[in-house]
C-alpha cells in the first residue's frame, strides 16, 4: 500500500531531494526530541514539580493511557512534506495567504514573541535562525507547515509556509480511506452496519497507537497523515501533546513514540554490557539528565504493522477480528543526546521486562 516512489523510482533530481529532504529530516528529529522531551523536562524541574515520566506499559500497543493533562508539557503539532502540497488540498488542509507565515499575518497574531527587526529568510530550513523562528511558532494552536518552496523548480529549498494550519477531514473519511485499502470495506464506511463503521473507527486509532479517545493534536496528526497520502511523495509528522508527555512521529516508516525514561544502575550496566560499552562512555552520550540514583535517557518504541493492518496477498475483502493486534513493537532503542554525532542508537528491550 506504498503512496510513494521509492529511491530507485525516482528521477536523478527528486533522488536528490529525496536526499536532502532526509537530511534535513534527521536535522529536525534532533530538535524535536529537544523540544519535546528535554524542554518540558527543565519546564518541570524549573517549577519545583516531579516529571510525570511514561510507564513502560503506556508504550504497548492498545495501551490504555491515564488521561490527565500536564500543562507544563509542550505541545505541538508539525507537518513536514517532501514537496508542496497542491491547493487542491486546502478543503481539508487549511493553509491560505491569512495563515502564511509573512511579517503582516504574524503581528497580526499578538501572542507571538516576535523579534523586533524581523528576517524574512528565517522562515528558510537553510537560514540559521530558522530553528529560532520554529520555536516560537511552536506553541500556536493547530498545525505548522513546512514544504517545499513553491517558488524553487531545481533546487530543493524548504521553509515554514504556513502557521495555524486546521486538519479539517472527518474522522469517519479517514477511518473510511484506510479500510477500504486495507480491503475491510469495499466502499462505503456504513457499508457492513453501525457497529461495524464503529469499530472500523476504533481500528483506524489502534492503526497510528492511539487510544480511541485521545485530545485534539493526535486526532488531528493521525488524521493529515492518512489524508497526505494523497500526495505521491513522503512527509513526516511530529506530535506531542500533554497527555501523552512524548514525541510521536509518523513518517512513510510507520508510528515511532520517544519519551523520557529513568533507568537503575543495573539497567544501565545491563544495556552498555550488550553493546559493549563503558559505563562512562554511555553516560557522556546517552545519558541527558540525572533523577537521584537514576540516569535519565531517551526511549524510542519502533512499532510494526501485522498481517491485519496491511493489505491482503489476494486482495479480497476480509472482515475485521476486533481480537486481533493491528501493531507490535518492532524495535527499542536508546537515543544519543541530541546534537551526539558520533554514537547510533542502542538496541535495548525494555517495554516487556
Amino acid at each position: 500500500m506504498a503512496f510513494w516512489s521509492v529511491r530507485e523510482e525516482l528521477s536523478r533530481i527528486n533522488r536528490l531531494r529525496r536526499s536532502y529532504y532526509e537530511l534535513l529530516r534527521d536535522e529536525l528529529d534532533q530538535f524535536m526530541l529537544d523540544y519535546a522531551l528535554l524542554n518540558s523536562y527543565l519546564k518541570f524541574l524549573s517549577h519545583g514539580i516531579p516529571y510525570p515520566f511514561v510507564e513502560k506499559r503506556e508504550l504497548k500497543p492498545r495501551a490504555r493511557i491515564p488521561t490527565k493533562e500536564y500543562d507544563l508539557h509542550n505541545t505541538f503539532l508539525v507537518l513536514f512534506v517532501e514537496d508542496t502540497i497542491p491547493s487542491v488540498h486546502k478543503k481539508y488542509i487549511r493553509f491560505f495567504n491569512v495563515n502564511k507565515t509573512t511579517k503582516t499575518n504574524l503581528i497580526r497574531g499578538k501572542a507571538l514573541p516576535l523579534p523586533e527587526h524581523f528576517d524574512r529568510n528565517q522562515k528558510f530550513f537553510d537560514s540559521v535562525h530558522f530553528y529560532d523562528f520554529l520555536k516560537i511558532l511552536l506553541p500556536v494552536d493547530y498545525a505548522l507547515l513546512i514544504q517545499r518552496d513553491p517558488a524553487s523548480r531545481l533546487q530543493g529549498r524548504y521553509q515554514l509556509t504556513h502557521f495555524h494550519v486546521r486538519i479539517d477531514w472527518p474522522i469517519a473519511d479517514a477511518a473510511e480511506d484506510l479500510a477500504r485499502g486495507l480491503r475491510y470495506i469495499s466502499k462505503d464506511l456504513y457499508e457492513k452496519g453501525d457497529r461495524y463503521a464503529e469499530l472500523v473507527q476504533k481500528k483506524f486509532f489502534e492503526y497510528y497507537g492511539l487510544p480511541v479517545m485521545v485530545g485534539g493534536r493526535r486526532t488531528a496528526a493521525i488524521v493529515a497523515a492518512q489524508y497526505l497520502k494523497r500526495i505521491p511523495c513522503i512527509s513526516t509528522i511530529y506530535v506531542g501533546s500533554s497527555e501523552s508527555r512524548s514525541l510521536i512521529r509518523i513518517s512513510e516508516r510507520g508510528v515511532a513514540k520517544a519519551i523520557l525514561m529513568p533507568l537503575e544502575e543495573d539497567e544501565l550496566n545491563s544495556i552498555c554490557n550488550a553493546n559493549k560499552m563503558a559505563s562512562r562512555t554511555f553516560k557522556q552520550n546517552y545519558v541527558v539528565a540525572r533523577d537521584g540514583k537514576k540516569s535519565i535517557c531517551i526511549f524510542q518504541a519502533t512499532y510494526a504493522y501485522t498481517n491485519w493492518s496491511r493489505p491482503p496477498d489476494d486482495g479480497k475483502l476480509r472482515e475485521i477480528n476486533p481480537d486481533v493486534n493491528w501493531l507490535t513493537v518492532g524495535q527499542e532503542h536508546i537515543l544519543p543526546k541530541p546534537g551526539v554525532m558520533k554514537y547510533p542508537p542502542l538496541p535495548t528491550s525494555l517495554i516487556y521486562t
